[in-house]
């Protein structure tokens, strides 16, 4: 069994980990110290871990998790992906939320070896060449920048077993690029209250959905709003409401809509944001413009709300403009499609690597 995990290259053995006593020729930063903290607490038993929601659908907040549905869930996706002891896995998200933090978990549980270092854009940018791994969890923008800066790490990402992707939208653009992938590529949902993923769809290969599937232990509902409900070990034997519209295929599976909190009303029609935000990728990936962007609503007089797109980078012109809403009035309705564009040098985004919407309405 792996008696060491790596960190940002530099080696740790897990029993001066679980008693907190490292070489002195060890240097630590900030980063290096919360995540060796994280690991000793496990390695010593401790029963309850603090974590800090992501803040991207509301307050940020902490939470308290117990160890035991942490289990649960690490267990769960050990067995989702076939993880057996002993292999290799990279942590490059950030362990002090819900996703690198489970990250760390399942290494520990499942006795694998562990190679963590600190979030980059480019995670294989940043490891030993000769590396090579079996299983990686990143947000979809990391995936997106490896494939255009360092393509010739194709080969490498093909000898893993799955990549899992979560915590953002997986856009036309990058989900176009997983078809060329051999390697499975899995698109998760879930959130800090479901201790990480609960249910996960395939992008790519013979056995891509455009729907989400939870293991049998986890049974899905619906409330009246037409929400995602979620009753599973990890929510503690209690019936968890989300604010996720869904289409419900069974206890099981569904298609995700948006959120609840993301329809808007313009001119008394509701407009979901993320139907926008997916057509608006796809019309940007025909017209062969390489953008970050999301959907949002300005107030206005006349419509309540008045729909408006931000778009990464300096102003389109006013052809391309044009051409866009072109595109976008081939799979959208005239009250779907974006009354204005605004454009921010850079999109703001949350601790985790998402766009945040919010803040980015506040810099326009």
């Amino acid at each position: 069994m792996p008696d060491h995990l790596l960190l940002n290259g530099k080696k740790f053995f897990l029993d001066e980990i679980q008693h907190y006593s490292f070489r002195e020729s060890i240097p630590i930063d900030g980063y290096e110290a919360k995540t060796l903290e994280f690991c000793k607490n496990w390695l010593q038993g401790v029963q309850e871990y603090p974590v800090q929601t992501s803040g991207s659908t509301g307050t940020p907040k902490f939470l308290e998790l117990p160890r035991d549905r942490m289990e649960a869930s690490a267990k769960r996706t050990l067995g989702i992906f076939g993880l057996q002891p002993e292999d290799r896995v990279l942590v490059c998200l950030n362990t002090e939320y819900i996703a690198g933090m489970m990250m760390l978990v399942r290494g520990l549980v499942g006795n694998l070896h562990m190679t963590i270092i600190e979030p980059t854009g480019n995670p294989l940018a940043s490891v030993d060449p000769d590396a090579e791994f079996d299983f990686i969890a990143m947000v979809p923008l990391q995936l997106q920048t490896i494939l255009e800066q360092t393509p010739e790490k194709v080969a490498k990402l093909n000898q893993m077993r799955a990549i899992l992707l979560g915590g953002a939208a997986v856009g036309k653009t990058l989900e176009e690029a997983v078809q060329k992938l051999e390697v499975p590529v899995y698109q998760s949902y879930g959130m800090t209250e479901t201790i990480s993923h609960i249910a996960v769809r395939r992008l790519n290969g013979a056995e891509k959905t455009d729907y989400y599937t939870a293991p049998p232990e986890v049974t899905l509902g619906q409330d009246e709003r037409g929400c995602l409900t979620i009753w599973a070990e990890v929510t503690g034997g209690e019936t968890l409401v989300t604010n996720d519209l869904v289409e419900l295929l069974d206890n099981n599976s569904f298609r995700w809509l948006g959120r609840a909190d993301n329809t808007i009303n313009s001119g008394g029609v509701k407009v979901q944001l993320e139907k926008v935000e997916a057509a608006l990728g796809e019309a940007l990936a025909e017209l062969g413009i390489s953008r970050r962007y999301f959907a949002a609503a300005l107030p206005d007089e006349t419509l309540g709300e008045r729909l408006i797109a931000v778009l990464e980078g300096s102003p389109l012109t006013q052809e391309e403009e044009t051409n866009l809403k072109g595109k976008l009035s081939e799979s959208l309705s005239k009250y779907e499609i974006p009354k204005q564009f605004g454009y921010l040098p850079r999109l703001p985004e949350t601790a985790t690597g998402k766009i945040d919407r919010r803040s980015g309405m506040t810099l326009l």
